[in-house]
């Protein structure tokens, strides 16, 4: 291996800058006079007498003429002046550590990053693989070197090293945001690779630049493009086309068709994110069709061509890797990508220490591996399922499918963070408002048939998933029931952009267009994540102090430096206390949803009367949920199918997610004893309408008593 050396400078350039020296001080003593208005003091020639002649003697006097100067003037002076100096000092700075290109044969070695969970379990090892094969560009199919020049360098075999438009082009791009655009050639990403590090200042940006040039005067453009090819980064531990080929297709880069080459030359921009394999599969083909794109644009291939490798089917080899909580490591492969950098990620060391407690993991995972083969006869194909910390919102188990290895069926698809409609279960945003603005667990809702009219819109008439309306009932009753029409009319008396801000505030990232929503927002009409959602119900488990969910506890390089460490100081109250409070106590009350769940229903946990709970239910049968929590544990399970069609029946704590939730949750407090949530001291227990119920002080004189017995149930 051979060692990085420091150049010293030269004689010559230490000879020019001791001469450059003098002058400069002179120039900046006489600009400082100039700018601060000092008058030099006036010189007289001494008194001449000459033996035994008498003349009369000349007065000889002269005076420095003042300068005057605006204050910008001397301003710019200065800068002149300092960059006379800076410049070859900053120069001198850059060239002095430039690498030889001769190290492109001569790399230091790549150390893997680790990752681990909260106990020092080794979950996956990410690495560059030091035994790849290499290939020659002549056995290389010519659409796969075409595709990589179209998305990555399309004027390769016309420039020397650098792109004079791409540069203007990333600058332009850079002056409108904080991050730094790159506008790289194919010399330029091989020498960044390979030669330098991954840190994205300007002056590495400077450096890439002129070693492409050494390297484009040195090699010739196949020699560039054949070592660009042996080294970029595909993904994983797949560096080098060749490996790349064989970790996708099983084949070997000489047996690539058009559309597998495609889809390979446009993983490189960004490996995690482009990955058939990752969280996002359908990301690769959006790329593929971009690189197919590019080809057609440049003339490589005809649009006949281009529009059937679109088209094909493609097979990829089944993916046998020592992994363990797959979904889980492969997002926090993404959040490292985008933090440090996939070179960083796939070859800097890194020691990182997550959230995840591997023990509650492997249970949970078979938990809902287990469950979901029970209800497959109800079309039911899918289950995700979270486990979080509410009070350090520490993930300590992600579960994005019944079975990640399942490709075919999209089971590497990470459910936990994709878009769903909640049904009911984000029905507490929603009452939230009304018990901070005057309403009770007391007030009396009306559960009886209304129909809205919206301009522009067909009639909207809401209906309970029961089918019935139950007349006047309890705010209480009427949440843990989960019954629609009075959520409506709540909505409806506060207005759809108050809930829409308090989902946001409370950790709903979706909602980030308000024209789109209506009143059915309260019955799951927005989608959302069950990240966020973890998060919303955290809040409720914090007594109104959201906190954002934290996955990563520790980062470290292989040098045993610290990068990142967990500092819990995210928390916000986004909800009073009293409010999360009186919420809580309505979903943990089993009395409360009896009249839509019954008395026994999987709602319940033996022997923890105090856990809270609620469930979600789409009207169009595409999403199933449940989430609950206690004190020290939030569990989020979701039952659906990854290609949204319809389950064919499903009933809310009874079959669906409440099974899984119960297992799970009942598998995480079994030898914990029953908690109850703190109780604020503004609520007081006072019996009103004949009802005893949880008031915050001064809203019970708010209740209106009805005057005759509730109405019988109609159909």
């Amino acid at each position: 291996m051979s060692k990085r050396r420091t150049r010293k400078p030269s004689a010559p350039l230490s000879r020019f800058l001791e001469l450059l020296g003098k002058p400069i001080y002179w120039l900046i003593l006489a600009v400082l006079s100039a700018g601060l208005k000092l008058r030099l003091p006036k010189a007289k020639l001494p008194r001449i007498s000459l033996p035994k002649i008498k003349v009369r003697r000349p007065k000889i006097s002269f005076k420095f003429p003042q300068i005057k100067i605006s204050r910008r003037q001397f301003l710019i002076l200065i800068l002149v002046c300092l960059s006379l100096v800076a410049i070859p000092y900053t120069l001198y700075a850059i060239f002095a550590n430039l690498p030889s290109p001769d190290r492109l044969v001569t790399r230091d070695q790549i150390v893997s990053t680790k990752i681990y969970d909260r106990n020092g379990e080794l979950l996956y090892k990410i690495y560059r693989n030091q035994n790849r094969t290499l290939v020659a560009l002549k056995d290389l199919p010519l659409f796969l070197t075409q595709a990589t020049i179209a998305i990555e360098d399309a004027e390769f075999y016309q420039h020397h090293g650098f792109s004079a438009k791409g540069i203007l082009r990333a600058f332009l791009r850079n002056l409108n945001g904080d991050k730094l655009y790159g506008g790289s050639t194919i010399t330029q990403q091989l020498v960044k690779n390979a030669l330098l590090t991954p840190e994205r200042t300007w002056q590495r940006k400077f450096k890439e630049i002129i070693l492409a040039l050494l390297v484009e005067a040195k090699f010739s453009k196949d020699q560039i493009l054949q070592m660009y090819l042996n080294e970029v980064a595909y993904g994983g531990t797949a560096y080098g086309v060749e490996e790349a080929a064989q970790t996708y297709f099983g084949k070997s880069a000489a047996k690539l068709d058009l559309a597998e080459a495609a889809l390979l030359a446009g993983l490189p921009a960004s490996p995690t994110n482009f990955s058939p394999f990752g969280a996002h599969p359908e990301a690769a083909k959006e790329r593929q069709q971009v690189v197919l794109r590019r080809m057609q644009q440049e003339k490589f291939i005809s649009e006949k061509e281009e529009q059937a490798a679109a088209d094909e089917e493609l097979q990829f080899a089944p993916q046998r890797t020592d992994i363990k909580a797959p979904h889980f490591v492969m997002y926090i492969k993404d959040l490292l990508a985008q933090q440090y950098g996939e070179a960083m990620v796939e070859g800097g060391g890194l020691e990182v220490t997550t959230s995840l407690d591997l023990k509650t993991q492997e249970a949970t995972e078979k938990i809902v591996a287990e469950e979901i083969q029970k209800i497959k006869g109800l079309r039911i194909g899918n289950s995700a399922a979270l486990v979080t910390r509410p009070a350090t919102g520490e993930i300590l188990a992600m579960v994005g499918s019944a079975n990640y290895f399942d490709l075919p069926n999209d089971g590497n698809v990470n459910v936990t963070l994709r878009p769903r409609q909640p049904g009911s279960s984000i029905k507490p945003v929603n009452y939230s408002i009304a018990l901070e603005n005057g309403f009770t667990a007391a007030t009396l809702l009306s559960d009886t048939p209304i129909t809205y009219q919206v301009a522009g819109q067909p009639p909207y008439s809401p209906r309970n998933y029961d089918g019935r309306f139950h007349g006047q009932v309890p705010l209480r009753i009427a949440l843990a029931s989960s019954y629609n029409v009075p959520a409506v009319k709540v909505l409806s008396a506060f207005g759809v952009d108050r809930m829409i801000k308090r989902g946001q505030d409370m950790g709903i990232t979706t909602w980030d267009d308000p024209s789109r929503f209506g009143l059915s927002l309260t019955l799951g009409g927005g989608e959302v994540k069950m990240i966020d959602m973890a998060v919303v119900y955290g809040t409720l488990a914090n007594l109104g102090n959201r906190v954002s969910l934290v996955p990563i506890l520790e980062v470290k390089n292989y040098k045993g430096k610290v990068l990142e460490k967990l500092e819990i100081s995210n928390s916000q109250r986004v909800l009073p206390a009293d409010v999360a409070w009186l919420l809580t106590n309505i979903l943990s009350d089993n009395n409360a949803r009896t009249p839509a769940f019954g008395p026994r229903s999987l709602l319940n946990i033996v022997d923890h009367p105090h856990v809270a709970v609620k469930t979600g239910t789409t009207q169009n049968l595409r999403d199933n949920w449940t989430l609950g929590y206690t004190p020290d544990f939030v569990v989020s399970v979701w039952v659906g199918n990854n290609d949204n069609t319809p389950m064919s029946w499903v009933a809310s704590g009874i079959t669906g997610a409440s099974p899984i939730w119960n297992r799970i949750m009942t598998t995480l407090i079994k030898d914990r004893p029953d908690v109850e949530f703190p109780r604020p001291e503004s609520l007081k227990r006072l019996t009103v309408c004949g009802r005893e119920d949880w008031f915050i002080s001064g809203t019970e004189s708010k209740v209106s008593c009805p005057p005759a017995p509730t109405p019988t149930p109609t159909p």
